[in-house]
């Protein structure tokens, strides 16, 4: 079976930990890992038996695909360098800083038949796969993603670095366009919001409450979709998926009555390796990722309005 050839572009925090993965995988060749912190990539190319470079263009020809794990305003630089050399892509979240970039990577990407998918990695979350047979049609939706604070991803907004990924999720279950957006939020260390907060009215009915932190005294990360006959919360750190929902309540005094409660629990599951397995498996077989670029494209629309709308301290942002 003939390996898919694989580079790695930044190998900080994260970016080590895509080139780990790969190099475990039986059906990928992990041909070189490049960043310019010589003394940081010498590290990891050792580590994990490859060949470093500061220059990401030294991958050019060598490789079929790539992870991009290097600080979002460098995302559309890098990324149309690789397009335009014939190379897939796995792009960290948020894509791009901006829609007219991503509009420019997607169109690239679509005129080479080239792949683009985008690192929104919770929805690889052992927790999060199984929603897909539990979700049906929510009517409210409330989100609290907490950090204590950690500099790295402070290059951008608190929506674009953490709340992104809970609006990729909103969106993915709701199904709807959105029809109005107001939010708030506040700069406290960074030069960008690093607090914020979302109300989202879909065209459908649905209203999302979405909460971001990372000045927090606490790391949490949960999400709480009520639906018509069931209300669903899940912990996305503990990985647990609680249920309630209308039937025998056999006599519980601790839940609502007419209510029953099922909690699941996944102790197993990475989802990182998930992810890039997936991302190895598209390109392979040449099929649509399930966050193709059009789909973080979406994601990131959303993440800019709010954006907008906090810088603009305006009442509501209008998304048509």
């Amino acid at each position: 079976m003939k390996k898919l050839r694989v580079g790695v572009v930044g190998v900080g925090y994260l970016g080590k930990f895509h080139a780990e993965k790969y190099a475990a995988m039986d059906d990928v060749d992990l041909v070189g890992v490049t960043d310019i912190n010589r003394k940081q990539v010498e590290k990891i190319a050792k580590e994990v038996g490859t060949t470093g470079y500061t220059d990401y263009r030294k991958l050019f020809g060598k490789v079929d695909a790539v992870s991009i794990v290097v600080p979002t305003p460098l995302h559309y630089r890098i990324g149309k360098d690789f397009l335009e050399n014939d190379v897939d892509m796995l792009l960290e979240k948020p894509m791009t800083e901006s829609l007219n970039e991503a509009d420019e990577l997607i169109d690239i990407a679509e005129s080479r038949g080239l792949i683009i998918q985008v690192g929104h990695l919770e929805r690889y979350n052992p927790a999060v796969v199984p929603l897909k047979n539990i979700v049906k049609k929510p009517r409210f939706i409330e989100s609290h993603r907490l950090s204590v604070y950690n500099e790295r991803g402070t290059d951008v907004s608190v929506v674009l670095d953490l709340m992104i990924h809970d609006i990729d999720i909103i969106l993915n279950y709701v199904g709807s366009e959105v029809k109005a957006i107001n939010a708030a939020g506040i700069s406290v260390i960074s030069q960008y919001p690093d607090i914020a907060n979302a109300r989202i009215e879909f065209k459908n009915g649905c209203v999302a409450n979405v909460t971001a932190s990372r000045i927090s005294g606490k790391n949490e990360r949960k999400i709480r979709l009520f639906q018509k006959d069931a209300y669903i919360s899940v912990d996305f750190a503990n990985r647990e998926i609680n249920i309630v929902k209308k039937g025998n309540d056999s006599g519980n005094a601790n839940l609502i009555p007419g209510m029953t409660s099922d909690l699941l629990r996944f102790t197993d599951g990475d989802a990182l390796e998930d992810e890039l397995k997936a991302f190895v498996k598209n390109v392979k077989r040449r099929e649509v990722p399930e966050v193709s670029g059009r789909v973080g494209r979406e994601a990131l629309k959303i993440a800019l309005s709010i954006m907008d709308q906090i810088n603009t301290t305006s009442n509501m942002v209008k998304v048509g």
